[in-house]
C-alpha cells in the first residue's frame, strides 16, 4: 500500500514536476500476478489495481487500514479493463467482462479476484471508500449505464458518460463512479475545468497508444499546473483543484468521487478569464 499525504493549495506552486507527479500521479496500477493499491488521505480515497493471472488474488486488509478484514468499514466499485473476471465475495461469483463494473459494500469478509483465461488476463481497477452502512452487491455492465452524451466535434469534446456508481444506479454510500469515451477527433475531457470543494476525485486514463499522452491539468484556477499521463496511470485529483484534460488522441478514462455530497450537480464551474 502506497500512501499519500494531503497537500496544501499554497504548498503545491511551489512544486517542480518530480515532485507533483509524486504526490497526485500513480504510475503502476497493473502487473501480472499482483495486486497494487494507494492509499491517499484525500477523503481516504483506496485507487487500487489488479491483474490476477493463474492464481486468483485476495483483497486483504493491509495494515495500513488497521481492520480485520478490507471492507470492514469501506465500500469499493470495480471495473473491468482486461479480459473477462471473476470476483467472488464471500463466495458468491460475479462474472465481468471489460467495462462492466461491480459495487461490494461494507461488510464484505471475503473477495478473490480471478482470471478465468490467464492468457487473456482480467484488469481490475477499482476505488474504495469509507463506508457507514451495507448495501447489497450490485453488477452492472456497459450497455446497461446511463449514457449521456455530451460535447460536439466543433469543440473537440465530444464524449459519452457512463454512471455505474451513483445516486440512479448502483448504490452506495459515498463512492460515485463511472466512465467517459471520448469519440475520434475529440481531445478534451472537459472543459471549461470545474472544481468541486465537497469532494475528491481520481482519473484513470486508458484506451491510450503507447505513445499518445493525455495532459491532465490541475491545480488552483489561477495557478494551474499539468501532468502528462500515460496509459494505464491514474490521477488524484484534490477537491481544491480543478480537473481537466486533453489528448494527444481520443481516450477514456474511470472517474470516481467521494466526500460529502452525493450529487453530481455540486460543481463550481471556472470561467475561462480565470484560468492562469
Amino acid at each position: 500500500m502506497d500512501i499519500r499525504h494531503a497537500s496544501h493549495p499554497e504548498d503545491v506552486k511551489r512544486y517542480d514536476t518530480q515532485t507533483l507527479r509524486k504526490h497526485f500521479l500513480i504510475e503502476s496500477l497493473f502487473e501480472p500476478g499482483h495486486l497494487h493499491m494507494t492509499y491517499t488521505h484525500y477523503d481516504r480515497l483506496v485507487i487500487g489495481g489488479a491483474m490476477p493471472a493463474e492464481q486468483p488474488l485476495v483483497l486483504e486488509a493491509p495494515q495500513t487500514l488497521k481492520t480485520e478484514y478490507f471492507f470492514e468499514r469501506r465500500e469499493a466499485g470495480f471495473v473491468n479493463l482486461g479480459g473477462p473476471a471473476v470476483i467472488a465475495v464471500d463466495g458468491e461469483e460475479h462474472s465481468l467482462n471489460r467495462l462492466d463494473a461491480l459495487y461490494v459494500g461494507k461488510g464484505a469478509k471475503k473477495v478473490t479476484l480471478a482470471s478465468p483465461d490467464p492468457s487473456d488476463p482480467a484488469k481490475l481497477y477499482f476505488c474504495s471508500a469509507n463506508a457507514h452502512h451495507t448495501l447489497p452487491v450490485s453488477k452492472m455492465a456497459i450497455d446497461k449505464a446511463n449514457p449521456n452524451h455530451l460535447g460536439s466535434l466543433e469543440t473537440s469534446n465530444e464524449r459519452t458518460i457512463y454512471q455505474f456508481i451513483h445516486e440512479g444506479g448502483l448504490q452506495s454510500c459515498q463512492l460515485m463512479l463511472g466512465i467517459t469515451i471520448l469519440k475520434p477527433g475529440s481531445i478534451w475531457n472537459t472543459m471549461p475545468a470545474h472544481l468541486h470543494d465537497r469532494r475528491m476525485e481520481a482519473y484513470l486514463y486508458f484506451d491510450l497508444n503507447p505513445d499518445a499522452r493525455v495532459f491532465h491539468m490541475m491545480g488552483l484556477p489561477e495557478e494551474s499546473r499539468h501532468l502528462v499521463v500515460a496509459n494505464e496511470q491514474a490521477v488524484i485529483s484534490p477537491p481544491w483543484s480543478i480537473h481537466s484534460g486533453a489528448g494527444t488522441s481520443n481516450y477514456s478514462f474511470i472517474w470516481a468521487m467521494a466526500g460529502e455530497n452525493y450529487t453530481f450537480k455540486d460543481m463550481d464551474s471556472v470561467p475561462m478569464d480565470t484560468l492562469k
